[in-house]
């Protein structure tokens, strides 16, 4: 197929972006599922390089899948154990850790706005600086004692949802080609070789979306963590990890790491703003080497989809369905993208559809032939 029978119209792609919309929207109302599902798709490819390698050694599906299973829980065990004794336990102990952060988030607004005030007279008359410190101590205090316990309980009723996406992944792989064949028997001979196509599209196209995503997230971390240390805060690879995984979801993302790290940094420096400015610093040199070096060598090249159409999704996919939209809206427009393509090349060509209608003439003709 030349590349220009792989151009599609404007019908087409009204239906691919009403598509992605549609599910969306639907994958919102079922946020128990999609978010484990997201999860242990992106486990599947992180785990699909090792269970190939063991099936050309000779095993089977079910053993590669139970070793390979087996192998990813002992290194997260170790991951686990590691960071745990790595990451010093705070000072304050952990009931306390949302009042600090939240007075060092404070303390660092105060001192910017003293030193805006002081850098620019004319705003001292207005006060700014009290009475955004006034509003900002009110909001903290009314979070921590009417909001801060619903939401460590609405993250503890996450966890046996989010405990799915393993076992999900499992399954994936050791019955992801018996998937594709009860598919592929379901669709008529003369579109047999098409749907092949499409079903090895749509697979390459999310392996190419995920595993560029922890690509992404591997150069951001490196990036991020030389970045902190060299400016000198505590723990900078756990923070490096922190916002690049943030960072999956598109500009939100971004904007809370980069906030986490402020507060970290106003923790270290309470009296001074240097740190916090040269956090801040490293995040927009960290975003300019994303936006301009790193995606395109990693996420652009697994989504041949046009800026606009991205940033146009990017927003549909925010309104629709909040931080959720943000984050599955892109892989669900490559996935639907090859879809509608491929079904919109079916229904158009004259060869595919004059082969079926031939063949169920035949098949007519033969359940018919003892009949007459």
């Amino acid at each position: 197929m030349t590349q220009d029978q792989h151009q599609s119209g404007p019908i087409v792609w009204c239906g691919i972006i009403a598509a992605t919309c549609a599910l969306v929207f639907l994958m919102q109302q079922v946020l128990w599922l999609s978010v484990p599902f997201l999860l242990a798709v992106i486990l599947y490819y992180v785990m699909l390089s090792p269970f190939q390698r063991l099936l050309r050694m000779g095993f089977t599906r079910n053993t590669a899948a139970v070793l390979v299973g087996f192998g990813f829980g002992i290194v997260t065990l170790l991951a686990a154990l590691i960071a745990i004794v790595w990451i010093p336990a705070p000072e304050t102990g952990w009931a306390n850790m949302p009042t600090r952060y939240l007075s060092a988030g404070v303390g660092f607004v105060r001192n910017m706005l003293a030193a805006l005030e002081h850098q620019f007279p004319f705003l001292q008359p207005a006060h700014l600086g009290d009475s955004v410190e006034r509003n900002l101590a009110l909001y903290s205090r009314d979070f921590l004692q009417h909001h801060l316990t619903d939401l460590l309980v609405a993250m503890a009723a996450w966890v046996p949802s989010l405990l799915l996406a393993p076992f999900l992944s499992f399954f994936f792989l050791r019955d992801g080609r018996r998937f594709k064949r009860f598919l592929a028997r379901a669709v008529p001979n003369a579109f047999f070789e098409k749907t092949l196509f499409l079903l090895h599209e749509v697979d390459q196209t999310a392996r190419r979306y995920f595993q560029g995503m922890l690509k992404l997230t591997a150069i951001d971390t490196v990036v991020l963590a030389l970045g902190l240390w060299a400016i000198g805060l505590p723990s900078p690879l756990l923070l490096g990890l922190i916002a690049a995984v943030l960072a999956w979801v598109p500009y939100v993302g971004s904007i809370v790491g980069c906030l986490v790290v402020i507060l970290v940094a106003s923790i270290e420096a309470p009296d001074n703003n240097v740190v916090a400015y040269s956090a801040i610093c490293v995040f927009i040199a960290a975003r300019l080497l994303d936006d301009f070096v790193f995606m395109p060598m990693t996420l652009g090249r697994s989504l041949r989809i046009h800026p606009l159409v991205t940033v146009v999704m990017i927003f549909i996919g925010g309104a629709l369905a909040g931080v959720t939209g943000l984050m599955l809206v892109l892989p669900l427009l490559g996935v639907v993208m090859v879809v509608g393509e491929t079904l919109g090349v079916l229904i158009t060509d004259a060869r595919l559809q004059a082969r079926h209608r031939y063949a169920r003439s035949l098949r007519v003709k033969e359940a018919s032939v003892d009949l007459k």
